[in-house]
């Protein structure tokens, strides 16, 4: 305290410069603070022309977050990389996502990329770790260890692939079931009163199941501005049945022209069942070729065996 009172007495000026330019800094902090607490024209625009989603922020899924970060962003450049190349090499992003849609999954074409290079990384480890222990215990070559991970790593590749396919067929056969159900409940709807948009909107509300989702589908594009026909076409290239296809034309044809939609309805769920039977009765039919080769092959000479063997033992005791 006494060195301090000793400083202002000796040297008046350079306190008063201090206090001078710590005013100064103060009053530069204030105007600062001021200054952007203000908006400028920019950000006082940008939420009149910012989009906005159009749907509720409550139904939106929260982004899935990684519980490593850092690896995360230090594999991203990478991964991006390897999509690009099973992008390059692999089918197209339009058959993907026709097949996305077909098998009723909310998966986008990136996470699908992203996924099958998952699955390759870790069948290429698996064949690595399967060529470790080949050559290990055998000594097998180098060679053959770099095409057993070539080939685990395409492997991984198919899985992904063949995974979507059978979910896309596995869909398709719940489709063509449920379509002549829904066929009637349709033709019951519109036989009560209703017309094409509220039978079907009936039916979406009411049934359960993979074809009342599409149909709600088509409801909701009907109610955004387009149109019942234009809805129904999107319908059927979406799921890539001929029956749905065929069934779809149908009721957009007789609410354009005015026909008794009721019986149109009935006689395409009667064609459908039909189509169903005549399906049924082919695969039972392919079914019984190919319980042939067992029973040629394997029930065939066992009977034969026994019906044979005793009379060689009989006539190798005569002998």
């Amino acid at each position: 305290m006494t060195a301090l009172v000793q400083l202002v007495d000796t040297s008046p000026a350079l306190v008063g410069g201090l206090l001078g330019a710590l005013a100064a800094l103060g009053g530069c902090l204030v105007v600062a603070r001021v200054r952007a607490r203000t908006p400028t024209l920019d950000q006082r625009l940008a939420p009149y022309l910012r989009r906005r989603p159009s749907g509720s922020r409550l139904l939106e899924q929260a982004p899935a977050r990684s519980p490593f970060p850092v690896l995360a962003r230090l594999l991203a450049p990478l991964m991006q990389d390897a999509v690009r190349l099973v992008e390059r090499h692999g089918s197209s992003t339009g058959d993907l996502q026709r097949r996305l849609v077909r098998a009723g999954r909310r998966q986008t074409v990136e996470e699908l990329r992203a996924e099958q290079v998952v699955l390759a990384v870790v069948g290429a480890a698996a064949g690595l770790a399967a060529a470790i222990v080949l050559a290990a215990a055998r000594g097998t070559s180098a060679v053959a260890g770099v095409v057993l991970v070539v080939a685990a790593a395409a492997a991984g590749l198919v899985v992904s692939d063949q995974r979507l396919a059978q979910q896309a067929r596995r869909r398709e056969r719940v489709l063509m079931a449920e379509l002549p159900t829904v066929a009637e409940l349709l033709a019951l709807a519109v036989a009560a009163g209703e017309g094409a948009l509220g039978a079907l909107d009936r039916v979406s509300r009411t049934a359960r199941g993979e074809l009342s989702a599409e149909i709600a589908v088509v409801v909701a594009d009907v109610r955004a501005g387009g149109s019942l026909t234009a809805a129904l076409d999107a319908l059927a290239d979406r799921t890539g049945l001929v029956p749905l296809a065929r069934f779809s034309e149908a009721i957009a044809v007789a609410v354009d022209r005015g026909t008794p939609l009721a019986d149109v309805l009935r006689a395409q769920a009667q064609d459908v069942r039909e189509a169903g039977r005549r399906e049924l009765m082919e695969a039972g039919g392919r079914k019984e070729v190919a319980m042939l080769v067992p029973v040629v092959f394997l029930v065939l000479p066992v009977t034969v065996l026994f019906a044979v063997f005793p009379r060689l033992i009989a006539l190798r005791l005569d002998l």
